[in-house]
């Protein structure tokens, strides 16, 4: 008598299994939205199992007494942004280059001392509401190829030290006026434990938290004091609802992996194993047991042969084994003339390693 045959995984329901720390058929392979054009190429990768990562929010946030204006000039031949922040304290103003999915921030909101009191206003006068329809109609209108992530945001200090002041002057302020940054991150935070039970309560099964972190910039202990906590306090919630909460630490990880480790994550996203970073996908299993690796291919190899790509999505997978702990993800550019052999190469290895699975 023949066994019954298992059912056929859509790439959205194996990405699922393993943040749930299930073995699936075999291991997923994703990549964000605005990283895999539209061609021939890609449609053979969703045929084979390529799921789509879209992140879509379930939180609406107003500032009902502060006003926004965006102004788009060019200058030098390149585009500009400028943006205005009006509060009834005072003004805010930051200046960006676009540049393709990205930007480069040329002027930071924060530029002086008088700049925290606008600041505070703007964070303080935030109100959320729960916005789940936008959420359901394009999980319904994308369909099993697609699977989509609720947001957060940025944890407070890194949005503070990155996007509103940048190293310099966050070194300053936290020397000289450390009272008045710790003002603005309480006030933050406050406003994201607003936020985490209406993510909670979402459709989304899955919502990042903050990232981006640079031990060599973050620091161990402003990482264990001050980023930590909110990760857990987010995971209590989630976990409540039977959700999950990660975080996208792409960098080096190993000076606060112990951290990681005890912290309430349940997934490590864009994690880079070497040689991008200071772990492998064996160092990264074996430091955060329960957690679960949702890497980005490491960039580096993007330039490597094929058959060098090959050999490492062989090892990164025969690593993770039984399979219950990694997705495998594009979270970056790969060059546009190595993309379609990279992903084809990436993808026949997963199928081949899946039909050779002795696990």
């Amino acid at each position: 008598m023949k066994a019954p045959r298992r059912p056929v995984l859509t790439p959205r329901r194996r990405v699922e299994m393993v943040l749930r720390q299930e073995v699936p058929d075999k291991t997923p392979l994703t990549m964000y939205q605005g990283m895999v054009p539209q061609c021939v190429v890609e449609r053979q990768l969703r045929n084979g199992g390529l799921c789509i990562v879209r992140g879509c929010g379930v939180v609406t946030t107003t500032r009902p007494n502060v006003t926004t204006e965006t102004r788009r000039y060019t200058e030098d031949g390149k585009e500009r942004v400028r943006t205005i922040i009006r509060t009834p304290v005072g003004e805010l103003t930051s200046l960006a280059q676009p540049a393709g999915f990205t930007s480069w921030t040329l002027e930071r909101l924060f530029k002086r001392p008088e700049d925290y009191k606008p600041l505070l206003f703007m964070v303080n006068d935030q109100r959320h509401e729960a916005n789940y329809a936008d959420f359901a109609k394009a999980e319904r209108m994308l369909g099993e190829d697609f699977i989509l992530r609720a947001g957060i945001g940025l944890t407070p200090l890194h949005e503070i030290m990155i996007h509103w002041m940048g190293h310099e002057a966050f070194a300053v302020e936290w020397a000289e006026r450390r009272d008045e940054v710790l003002r603005l991150y309480d006030a933050m935070a406050a406003q994201h434990r607003r936020i985490y039970p209406i993510a909670a309560a979402s459709p989304a099964l899955h919502a990042n938290y903050g990232g981006n972190e640079v031990p060599e910039v973050m620091g161990k202990e402003r990482f264990e004091r001050y980023v930590i906590p909110l990760y857990n306090e987010a995971a209590e919630v989630f976990h409540k609802h039977g959700k999950l909460v990660g975080a996208h630490l792409d960098g080096n990880n190993r000076l606060w992996a112990k951290a990681v480790a005890g912290s309430g994550l349940d997934y490590v996203e864009a994690f880079t194993p070497a040689p991008n970073s200071d772990m492998s996908v064996a160092d990264a299993l074996a430091a955060w047991p329960g957690k679960v690796l949702w890497i980005n291919f490491p960039s580096s190899l993007h330039l490597a042969s094929i058959e060098k790509i090959k050999s490492a999505t062989r090892q990164i997978i025969r690593e993770a084994a039984p399979g219950n702990r990694l997705l495998i993800g594009i979270t970056e550019d790969i060059p546009e003339d190595r993309w379609q052999a990279n992903m084809l190469a990436i993808a026949r290895v997963i199928d081949e390693e899946a039909q050779g699975r002795r696990w």
